[in-house]
């Protein structure tokens, strides 16, 4: 696996914006509270990772209709779907000079009943003690889902099948993806966002 960086500089996934705004005070006292309870870098970023991926529930795994999209406001509804997650985890990061980006896989909805390829989210994120990015999935654990934090071998939510049309991408990118945000964004509701889910990236305009 070749990971690679969209942009060589490391302040760039650093930045604090109005969706990563990890300047907010819940994420502030979160990220602190978890910073405390680590006893160093590489356990406060698994800690961050775990607590994103079991206390933060995936809005379709509890049929949750309401859309959130900024670090605050996953944190706050206790809920996001797959991309809004990825937001949260990158601020709880950020927040503590944790390097961390976006990473997007186009995996196929559901095998049976809409077998259409869509995007999924994740993040990369840069592990000082090994001087490496690795990639990390805090969608949520369910039955037939087993994501771990893991320095030397993924184990992310979803296995790619390239023979069903899946892609898997390992370009980490400083920002969340523009359409993606802008999706999150403008439908009122997950009900409206799973009829319109995105299926390219801005990014993409730019290859």
């Amino acid at each position: 696996m070749n990971i690679i960086l969209y942009s060589n500089k490391i302040d760039d996934y650093l930045k604090h914006d109005d969706v990563i705004d990890y300047e907010d005070e819940s994420i502030l006292e979160l990220a602190n509270i978890l910073f405390r309870k680590a006893n160093n870098e590489l356990n406060f970023i698994k800690l961050a990772y775990e607590f994103v991926r079991d206390n933060i529930s995936h809005s379709a795994d509890i049929n949750e209709d309401v859309i959130t999209c900024t670090a605050s406001e996953v944190l706050k509804s206790g809920h996001g779907i797959c991309f809004a997650k990825s937001h949260l985890l990158s601020a709880l990061l950020r927040c503590k000079s944790v390097p961390t980006g976006f990473c997007y896989q186009k995996l196929i909805l559901d095998d049976k009943t809409a077998p259409i390829l869509i995007y999924h989210g994740l993040n990369g994120v840069y592990i000082k003690d090994y001087q490496k990015w690795i990639r990390l999935d805090a969608r949520g654990n369910k039955t037939g889902i087993h994501a771990q934090f893991s320095i030397e071998t993924e184990q992310l939510a979803f296995p790619i099948r390239p023979e069903m049309g899946e892609i898997d991408s390992f370009i980490i990118y400083p920002d969340p993806d523009k359409k993606i945000v802008e999706k999150l964004r403008k439908n009122k509701t997950r009900t409206e966002l799973w009829n319109n889910l995105p299926t390219e990236l801005d990014y993409n305009k730019q290859y």
